[in-house]
């Protein structure tokens, strides 16, 4: 019997990490016979170091995350038990392995190239909404990973002349806050970064971008699903499932310093047409086409 923990935010959906055991049971393991999987939610994300350390006296197998504040807290912790990551947005950048290839110490798993799918997503924005010419971006301080997603927003934006105005928000109360911000800004549409707390809020994110009538983009295919204009990245389910494959190489005795970090492959685009109506956009033949579906109702 090996046991397998999972330390998330509260604000994780349900329906991503569902991929996980399921990924678990493709590879031979039942709960209750050779598998035991214990999960841990924290809505308070001050509270995850100290979750953290709780998780590591147990000395436990393996834990799973996929919150780079939660993997904060587990590396902090500890540098012996292995940790998988199920979804890292840059582990180089904020320090959680020294390659992808090579990652170096007790963290592997996968990375969704958070830093590099902003620029896309402003590009994807900008042939949805005529003469965009300021983005507004959320952002998690707390996050490390979303610095650089920033950066390359504002770098892309600079290059196409398009201002982008980074708005920060802690808690649910802060992102009404930045909406009221972006209004005042004058700001014509918004980039919703994967963070823990926005995937917790992604239906009041989807909801005040609404009520403002701004065209609004995130990652998770569930925010267009939700109301919001469009969605672009990896599916969070699918990498949920995949990160089994990790947990069952170190329960088979692999090293996480040899394992090396996964890239995305493959990226999804949503976009919800009624919202498109609703905003008075025509989105061009050539993206719905593109799409890998399109919301009718």
């Amino acid at each position: 019997m090996v046991r397998c923990d999972v330390l998330l935010p509260d604000s994780i959906d349900s329906d991503f990490i569902g991929g996980f055991p399921r990924g678990m049971r493709e590879l031979g393991y039942v709960e209750g016979n050779n598998l035991v999987i214990e999960w841990r939610f924290e809505e308070r994300f001050e509270r995850l170091p100290d979750r953290a350390a709780e998780l590591v006296r147990l000395n436990l197998d393996v834990i799973v995350s996929g919150s780079s504040q939660a993997i904060r807290a587990l590396q902090t912790a500890t540098n012996t038990t292995p940790i998988v990551m199920a979804t890292s947005g840059d582990p180089i950048g904020s320090g959680f392995v020294k390659s992808l290839a090579r990652p170096g110490g007790n963290i592997t798993g996968l990375s969704n190239l958070t830093s590099d799918i902003g620029i896309k997503q402003l590009e994807l924005l900008l042939s949805m909404v005529p003469k965009l010419s300021r983005v507004a971006v959320l952002v998690n301080p707390v996050n490390p990973s979303l610095a650089a997603f920033l950066k390359n927003v504002q770098s892309a934006g600079q290059a196409g002349g398009v201002t982008v105005l980074p708005l920060e928000a802690r808690t649910s109360q802060e992102i009404e806050d930045a909406f009221t911000t972006i209004t005042q800004g004058n700001a014509r549409a918004v980039i919703v970064p994967t963070d823990a707390l926005f995937i917790q809020n992604y239906r009041k994110i989807a909801e005040l971008a609404a009520k403002n009538r701004l065209p609004s983009m995130s990652q998770i295919r569930e925010y267009a699903e939700a109301g919001g204009l469009a969605s672009y990245g990896p599916n969070l389910t699918e990498q949920f499932r995949r990160a089994a494959t990790y947990v069952d190489k170190i329960f088979k005795g692999a090293k996480p310093s040899e394992l090396p970090v996964e890239q995305s492959s493959k990226f999804e685009l949503l976009i919800n047409s009624r919202t498109a109506k609703a905003l008075g956009l025509t989105i061009p033949q050539s993206l719905l086409l593109r799409a890998d579906e399109v919301i009718q109702q």
